[in-house]
């Protein structure tokens, strides 16, 4: 189920964006990450968010300031099982349109993005 973000879902939602970044962008130092999870969980009520959810546990969420997309994030155990598809094709029906920055060296996410009709405008 994807809904609206609950004040009660920041510290998972955090997590999960903590461990995917850590993960995806090894080319960036840990600390950075680290460093900004506390303003992350801070400007997640200023952004328009969404969580995936099953069985009562949150998998996933997007976030989208306008029309951009912040990110898609999906827990470490549940990726490639289609929660990022389902999370974007749930703001692709909200949104006219979408744009978002991918870093060069996040090959998995630029074919993920490409897959889903986005284009590479600059790089």
């Amino acid at each position: 189920m994807i809904r609206k973000l609950l004040n009660g879902d920041i510290d998972r939602v955090a997590d999960i964006w903590l461990k995917t970044n850590l993960k995806a962008h090894y080319f960036i130092s840990n600390q950075y990450w680290k460093s900004n999870y506390e303003l992350v969980k801070e400007m997640m009520s200023q952004y328009e968010v969404y969580v995936f959810e099953a069985d009562k546990m949150i998998q996933g969420f997007v976030g989208l300031n306008d029309k951009y997309i912040e990110g898609i994030f999906v827990s470490d155990e549940m990726q490639s099982c289609g929660i990022g598809k389902l999370l974007l094709d749930y703001v692709k029906d909200k949104k006219v349109s979408l744009r978002l920055n991918v870093y060069q060296k996040n090959a998995r996410a630029i074919s993920f993005y490409q897959r889903e009709g986005f284009i590479i405008q600059c790089e």
